[in-house]
């Protein structure tokens, strides 16, 4: 499905024009953008990952086919590609990620640069947003900022001495791994986790223990009064539960607070960032989560790292996909 973007009279199209390539297990996009980061065009379509990858990237071909058709008189620079892990950016392949089984040792730099001609890098889709964030967003005009999505999961990416830091084999900034607690909710596998803690999923599973203990304690529960719906309680339910006061609600609000400044403190003793950049659930919900944050900051950061470090909710909104592949390609150019 075409959706347009700011279209301009084709002798007022760009002369120079970036392609960036998300690839998702729900949908995928092609967007034509250029060095400054104005969206010219934008196509997305559903993966349905049963077809195969190699269907997948013929419909990529098709509708980058038709725009570069579109785009006749401007020349394509470079192309960036968004995926999420596990994968090998330095070799431009992806390694059979949860949402988009059987792209097992996709060689999709390669594919993408030998068809169109040009420079083809790859990134996981929390270094990809890392770069939006940094590159026109909250982090923008920082040598040293850490982003975490903290949507589904706790994604991380990095920004370190005002270059993407990816680590050895893509595995730096995985940041939900660190177990904050000896016991907990389940995220990224491990229970007491950064991600359990803080993430969409763990918020649910915090949210359905507390209301448990409740339970069993004769205590009502006014967002969730019966045990036939405590599935149905996600982290979005407990938000807006939250937001109007439900003190349960808040209770779970506050321990997930808890937990994300501790994490925040590891990040910021380790790394001594500028600015760390909070997607999603913090980002939606700012009030809830700051001052629990900054309490627990003052508790456990070091006081010099701390005062220098801003924690700033992310600009991009849902808007950060748009930009997260066109960054991408524009990123080894600009910087």
């Amino acid at each position: 499905m075409d959706k347009p973007t700011n279209m301009n009279k084709a002798k007022e199209l760009p002369r120079e024009i970036y392609l960036g390539l998300d690839i998702g297990g729900t949908k995928c996009a092609v967007v034509i953008g250029d060095a400054s980061f104005h969206i010219w065009r934008k196509v997305f379509f559903e993966t349905r990952v049963e077809r195969g990858y190699q269907a997948i990237l013929a419909e990529f071909h098709l509708h980058i086919g038709r725009l570069l058709a579109e785009f006749g008189n401007s020349k394509l620079m470079r192309i960036g590609i968004s995926c999420g892990g596990p994968l090998d950016s330095a070799r431009g392949m992806i390694y059979s990620p949860p949402n988009l089984p059987g792209w097992d040792g996709v060689p999709v730099v390669e594919i993408f640069s030998q068809k169109y001609g040009v420079e083809t890098a790859l990134q996981n889709d929390a270094n990809a947003c890392a770069l939006a964030e940094w590159m026109m967003g909250a982090g923008r005009g920082t040598r040293n900022m850490v982003f975490l999505t903290f949507g589904t999961g706790m994604g991380s990416g990095l920004i370190l001495g005002g270059k993407l830091y990816s680590g050895t084999n893509d595995l730096g900034g995985e940041v939900g791994h660190i177990r904050l607690a000896p016991d907990g909710p389940v995220g990224f596998g491990k229970a007491g986790s950064f991600e359990g803690f803080c993430s969409g999923g763990g918020i649910a599973q915090l949210a359905r223990s507390v209301i448990t203990a409740k339970w069993q304690k004769n205590q009502p529960v006014d967002f969730c009064p019966s045990p036939d719906k405590i599935g149905e309680i996600d982290a979005k339910a407990v938000a807006l539960a939250a937001r109007a006061g439900d003190s349960t609600a808040l209770e779970i609000i506050r321990i997930s607070a808890g937990y994300l400044g501790r994490g925040l403190s590891v990040l910021i003793d380790i790394l001594n960032p500028e600015c760390i950049v909070i997607g999603s659930i913090y980002a939606r919900n700012v009030e809830l989560f700051q001052p629990v944050v900054e309490e627990v900051l003052r508790q456990e950061a070091i006081p010099a790292a701390r005062e220098v470090c801003q924690i700033k909710p992310a600009e991009l909104g849902d808007s950060i996909g748009d930009y997260a592949a066109l960054c991408v390609a524009v990123y080894e150019n600009k910087f």
